[in-house]
């Protein structure tokens, strides 16, 4: 049991914290719609009540999707677009799908190798990009899981002002969505960049995500 924590650290670390922050947000959350409810007048609603209602989706899954998208994007981008200097980018000169020796596939495949990265067919075409494919479809998953979870959530608060609610695809052109969207994109898009660039000059002792500390600040895509 000890070697399984120990090899498993980061998962169970932040799987644990995630349920912990998970919790902690629909008790607030059940605070803080309580809250308006009843100042609107409104009865309060109990904790099961509020965490199968759509305003308890809707904030969950639109920091879901913003984060899967800067997986995916970061996983794909990196294949090409380089930062001199910085330990989350390749080398320079290996900008690139690189060759099938670099990557260990098709004939160049170990035997500890997967299974699928020995193969040249569809198979090890789809195996070398499924990281990024799953995060990918995970980003769209949960993209579409906001826009109708906050479709729903916009239409009660229509029904509330005694307006008329909206189709999902009217919706989808509303400055609701686009703001839930947005407000997130951007702070996913400042944290990628500021690690990239950041850690081209500055350290972490004995961290994976960071250069050793003596590196010179141009060695590139070196770890610590």
């Amino acid at each position: 049991m000890r070697r399984i924590l120990r090899d498993n650290g980061l998962g169970l670390f932040f799987g644990g914290l995630f349920l912990i922050t998970l919790v902690g947000q629909a008790f607030a959350g059940q605070a803080q719609y309580n809250d308006q409810q009843v100042s609107n007048g409104g009865d309060p609603v109990s904790l099961m009540q509020y965490v199968t209602s759509s305003t308890f989706a809707v904030d969950v899954v639109e920091n879901w999707q913003s984060e899967y998208l800067q997986f995916f994007l970061y996983i794909f981008l990196t294949v090409w677009l380089v930062q001199r200097g910085s330990p989350e980018s390749k080398d320079i000169e290996k900008a690139g799908t690189e060759s099938d020796e670099e990557q260990k596939v098709g004939e160049h495949a170990r035997d500890d190798s997967p299974a699928w990265a020995g193969l040249t067919d569809w198979r090890g075409a789809l195996f070398s990009r499924s990281l990024g494919i799953v995060m990918g479809a995970i980003f769209a998953f949960s993209w579409l899981a906001q826009s109708v979870t906050g479709w729903a959530a916009y239409n009660s608060e229509q029904l509330g002002n005694r307006e008329d609610p909206v189709t999902w695809l009217a919706y989808l052109g509303e400055p609701d969505f686009w703001n839930r969207t947005l407000q997130n994109w951007q702070s996913e898009m400042l944290a990628v960049g500021s690690m990239a660039v950041l850690g081209v000059y500055l350290r972490q002792r004995g961290s994976p995500e960071s250069k050793p500390v003596g590196a010179a600040h141009a060695d590139t895509g070196e770890t610590g």
